[in-house]
């Protein structure tokens, strides 16, 4: 029998709070279901291995400039899609391709490799402040004043953001990425969104303007050096229009990471005593926490010729919701799916995407993770997490998340050293 759901029902405030059992019930019905004829979108795609195909299959398209004309959509006139539109995110395949290319090759595994001692530097002068904040038994914002920041640090250091101007960041970043969310969008969020693109724009000018005058070893200077040994090969807007996003990908979503990992482990005492007795399993904490926990729950394509998923059709034209996080929970694929488990093999998720747009910065991401956690758990050994609710999808996290810190534990050394 054919199961039709409607967008209403992923869209609803139960969902949002948490969307794991109404995932558990879409895999009963198969890998994909059919959306209703009112409804904008003809399916939504939940299964692994569909959701694996989708995002590797060609017919299935981001929803690219040509899209977005072809349904009249008034995009040009929003600063903030215009700048979507010219980013990797969605760009066309062939641009796409061109523009992830340049990029790669300045961020390149050395120069990440070569970031995790400024990572180390800037998490135990976070920690130092959380400690500060946190003395007496006071809660402190965790998102505020650890997770939104350390990342953000990260990605100043790897673009050659100075640091007196980090904190500039993350209000526009939050008023920029709202335009992600499924959904409508009120007037009010497009035109914050519009003008935060508009000061983002601004200053990443200004920056390249001064990396042109001055290079420095930043990425930003080293992509500037791959333009000018290919000219043409990115035009003014797709540059900034990348470095804008690049800045506001590397750090929303592994504030997530951060924010999600540090409240699983604080509700699973054994996992997070395991995890600061032993560092060296923090790759694989961070690979189940991405799978279990999932900054980015889903995506849009479009069919660009008629098709089908899972026997269901899809016209072209259409779209499908592409829900990453529901495949990440696909019983098909991870057994005993609702299980956190650190020690799982085969931990192939879908947290970083799949095929052509699968995450450029997914090992900037990993190595984050990686080098934090053990230090976070370490430096507050029995740190207590009060977390409220979440209501995006798109970026799946914590507004805000008040802790309160123990001590650190009586000898206790840096576990990363």
């Amino acid at each position: 029998m054919r199961v039709t759901i409607s967008l209403d029902e992923l869209l609803g405030d139960e969902v949002r709070r948490d969307p794991y059992p109404f995932y558990a019930r879409l895999h009963e019905a198969g890998e994909a279901v059919a959306l209703r004829p009112a409804d904008p979108h003809a399916l939504v795609v939940h299964g692994y291995d569909a959701v694996n195909r989708v995002l590797r299959d060609p017919v299935f398209r981001v929803l690219g400039a040509d899209y977005l004309d072809r349904v009249g959509v008034r995009w040009r006139e929003h600063q903030v899609i215009r700048i979507l539109q010219s980013s990797m995110l969605n760009a066309a395949e062939g641009d796409h391709l061109r523009v992830r290319h340049l990029f790669s090759q300045a961020l390149t595994p050395r120069r990440v490799a070569a970031l995790e001692p400024a990572i180390g530097r800037i998490a135990d002068g976070l920690l130092d402040g959380l400690a500060a904040d946190g003395a007496d038994g006071r809660p402190v914002d965790f998102m505020a004043r650890f997770a939104l920041r350390l990342p953000s640090d990260v990605i100043g250091e790897l673009l050659g953001v100075p640091e007196a101007d980090r904190e500039w960041f993350p209000s526009r970043v939050r008023a920029f990425d709202a335009v992600l969310e499924i959904g409508r969008r009120s007037m009010r969020e497009v035109r914050a969104a519009n003008v935060a693109a508009a000061e983002l724009t601004a200053y990443f000018t200004d920056l390249v303007a001064a990396r042109r005058a001055r290079p420095r070893d930043d990425f930003v200077s080293a992509l500037l050096r791959g333009l000018d040994a290919e000219p043409g090969r990115l035009t003014a807007d797709e540059l900034l229009a990348n470095l804008i996003i690049m800045y506001n990908a590397g750090f929303r979503t592994t504030a997530n990471l951060l924010g999600n990992g540090l409240v699983l482990l604080t509700e699973r005492p054994d996992a997070r005593d395991a995890l600061r007795a032993d560092p060296s399993l923090a790759a694989s904490y961070v690979e189940e926490i991405l799978r279990y926990e999932p900054p980015v729950h889903f995506a849009v394509r479009y069919a660009a010729a008629d098709t089908e998923v899972a026997g269901l059709p899809v016209a072209a034209g259409r779209t499908v919701v592409v829900l990453t996080g529901a495949a990440n929970r696909d019983p098909r694929r991870f057994p005993d799916p609702d299980r956190f488990d650190p020690s799982r093999t085969d931990n192939r998720h879908l947290a970083f995407s799949a095929g052509p747009h699968y995450c450029f910065g997914a090992t900037l991401a990993r190595a984050e993770g990686r080098l934090v956690l053990p230090r976070l758990l370490g430096r507050f050994p029995a740190l207590a997490a009060e977390p409220g609710p979440r209501r995006a999808l798109m970026l799946r996290g914590y507004d805000r998340l008040p802790v309160r810190l123990a001590d650190r534990a009586p000898c206790q050394t840096n576990p990363i050293e």
